[in-house]
């Protein structure tokens, strides 16, 4: 089932970038995440209410609270600098090169989280890797 998500989150990412690279264009890019990040906010917490899981915030660790807070902050910071980067650049070039997150991914996974991987995760995030500078470098088509 996991894989079902995973796929799912892909398609709604390339739905947002599409999105966002639409609401952009007349617009200062912080602004228009901040505007989105409201409406995040929003979202987030009406699914925890309507699931019933409101009462479980007071029974968040402390250390889950600073990880938590740090990937919140660090994701706020990854936001801001895709959205400006697809205000400076193409939304087909600029999104796949931010994929490259995907080697990042990986080494942390294995450096603090202690996951094992194989071969064929390094060869194919490696090649995912080329692939996304490559679309990345690549002359913009006449159109």
């Amino acid at each position: 089932m996991w894989i079902v998500f995973s796929l799912l989150a892909a398609l709604t990412a390339a739905i947002v970038v599409t999105l966002s690279k639409a609401g952009i264009k007349n617009m200062d890019s912080s602004l228009a995440f901040a505007v989105q990040s409201v409406l995040i906010l929003i979202v987030a917490w009406s699914v925890v209410i309507w699931q019933g899981r409101l009462p479980e915030v007071t029974r968040i660790e402390p250390r889950t609270w600073l990880y938590l807070v740090l990937a919140g902050v660090i994701t706020c910071v990854s936001s801001l600098l895709s959205f400006r980067a697809l205000k400076l650049g193409d939304a087909a070039r600029a999104s796949p090169l931010d994929k490259i997150s995907l080697i990042f991914s990986i080494a942390l996974a294995v450096i603090f989280l202690k996951e094992k991987i194989n071969w064929q995760v390094i060869v194919g995030a490696l090649l995912m890797a080329a692939g996304a500078v490559f679309i990345a470098t690549s002359k913009q088509s006449a159109g």
